[in-house]
Parts: structure tokens; sequence; C-alpha cells
């Protein structure tokens, strides 16, 4: 079993790093040069110390070891820039960027939503309940109230954070979403989170009944009219 399972796994991990580099370059033309520079820079710096103390050879080897791993360091922060500058602006980009917290977090996407694609999502975890708006700051401050309002009659003894997405004042950025989370503080123990979850299911959600794919939306698609 073990013979079969590392052929066909070594396959899926170098396709989706191929992916996650064509992905990149669409948006950042210059990856392949800045990556082939700071994996040669890191190499020669490392082999020119080897020759200055008199070990070249042991100084190469650890040269591409460093050189790779600089490589790979500066291919990641790239390409997650890359893919947040391809999300931001689109409808449900802040639900597909919570899906990806983390353990210990279960989010419910677009629990509040109208129209106009103004959304709200909900996260809980071991700090309490969490709540994500994107679209129309003006508009989405108003759903975010409503949830607010709907979640504490709920879960009145448990913390409620509210963020409006964005890049202005007082906003919060994409790619600052799940760093922002995990630094909340952690007021909820295990079965007192599983509580918490138990309660908000009974609320429900407008994802439960509409036909919406998660991630990000299209920009011309129109949110239906839920339930009266």
């Amino acid at each position: 079993m073990a013979r079969k399972e590392t052929p066909e796994s070594s396959p899926g991990r170098l396709a989706q790093i191929a992916q996650t580099y064509k992905m990149t370059r669409q948006a950042d033309s210059r990856i392949g040069l800045v990556l082939a520079a700071v994996g040669v820079v890191t190499f020669g710096v490392i082999l020119g110390i080897g020759f200055a103390i008199g070990h070249p050879i042991w100084a190469g080897i650890l040269g591409l070891l460093l050189g790779l791993l600089a490589t790979a360091v500066v291919f990641g922060r790239r390409a997650e820039r890359a893919a947040f500058g391809q999300m931001e602006g689109k409808p449900g980009a802040a639900a597909a960027v919570l899906q990806n917290v983390g353990k210990g977090w279960t989010v419910s996407q677009a629990v509040a939503a109208n129209r106009s694609q103004d959304m709200v999502h909900r996260a809980v975890g071991r700090a309490g309940v969490v709540l994500i708006g994107e679209g129309n700051p003006n508009r989405v401050k108003g759903l975010l109230a409503n949830e607010k309002k709907k979640v504490a009659r709920v879960v009145y003894d448990v913390p409620v954070h509210d963020f409006v997405v964005g890049d202005d004042e007082g906003q919060l950025p994409l790619k600052k979403i799940r760093s922002t989370l995990l630094r909340l503080p952690r007021t909820l123990d295990g079965p007192k989170t599983t509580e918490v979850n138990d309660r908000l299911r009974a609320l429900g959600d407008l994802m439960s009944n509409m036909p919406i794919p998660k991630g990000p939306m299209p920009r011309g698609m129109r949110m239906p009219r839920g339930p009266r």
C-alpha cells in the first residue's frame, strides 16, 4: 500500500505547485525572475563564505539547501499576496478566507445578505462568535447590527465580535482576517463552544436555503430574495 500511495501523492503535490505558480504569475509577472534571483543570491553568498573559510563543498551543499528554502518562503508569500489580490472585491471572498482559518472554527456563510451581494458570515470558536461583513460599508453595517442583535438573543453570555472587510480606516483587510481571528482572546472551552454552535444552528442561515456556490461569486450575480 505504501508503494502505491507515494507515486500518487507526489504528482498531486507537483501539480498543485504548478497550478499555484501559474496563478501567481498572472498577477505577478516577475515571479520567475524574483525566485531565481533569491535562489542564486542565497547560494552565491553561502558559497562565497565557504571559499573564505576553506570549505567550499560543504558550503555549496548548505547554500543549495538554504537557497531552496529561501525560494520556497518567497514563493509562498508572493503566491498568498496574489491570491488575496484576485479575491479582493469579489462577493464571497471573506467566506473563502474564513473557510481556511483553521481547526476549532465553525463557519457559516451568508447568514445575512441582500440583493446587492452585501453579506455577513459567521464564525464560532473558542473566542466566541465572529461576524464578518463584506460589501458596501454603509449597507453592511445595518446587516451586521441586525445579525448581532439576533445572535445576542440566543447566546447573550458569549462575546460577539464584528468586522467590516475593507482597506479603509476601521475596516479589516481581507488578508488579515485569519490572523485577527487567531489573536482574539479565547474565552470559551470546548463544551461551551459546542453549545453555542448548537444554539446558533437553530437560527439557520441563507446558505441552507439557497443554491449559492461556495467561495467568491461572479460580480454580475444577483442574490435571490430570501423567504419572508
